[in-house]
């Protein structure tokens, strides 16, 4: 289990325990994070789940895949740490993982 922190874009901090396995698009759900919404269910066909990797994680959640880069073409403000929460699936390696949402999703 991982304990992530969703940092909504107007500063609140939501933290959800995150089950091995899942993804943080799920905890997300789960916890009921503003500005995460998720329209295609994980399927990582749309770009509604889109989140900004806290720097110092960016390594620990690797790089997108050439299927989540072309998602992330239809996403707002897109940025170097951009990514697809539907993509990062949860581990211990990232207990603490901090993660921004932006003003709007696409």
């Amino acid at each position: 289990m991982a304990k992530i922190t969703f940092v909504t874009h107007g500063g609140e901090r939501i933290e959800a325990d995150a089950e091995n396995g899942s993804t943080v698009m799920e905890s997300a759900i789960r916890f009921a994070v503003p500005g995460i919404d998720a329209e295609c269910g994980g399927a990582c066909a749309c770009a509604t789940c889109h989140v900004y990797v806290d720097e110092e994680w960016k390594a620990a959640t690797g790089e997108p895949e050439a299927m989540e880069e072309d998602m992330l073409d239809f996403a707002y403000d897109v940025r170097p740490n951009s990514r697809l929460s539907c993509q990062i699936h949860v581990s211990d390696q990232l207990d603490g993982l901090v993660v921004h949402v932006p003003e709007r999703q696409s």
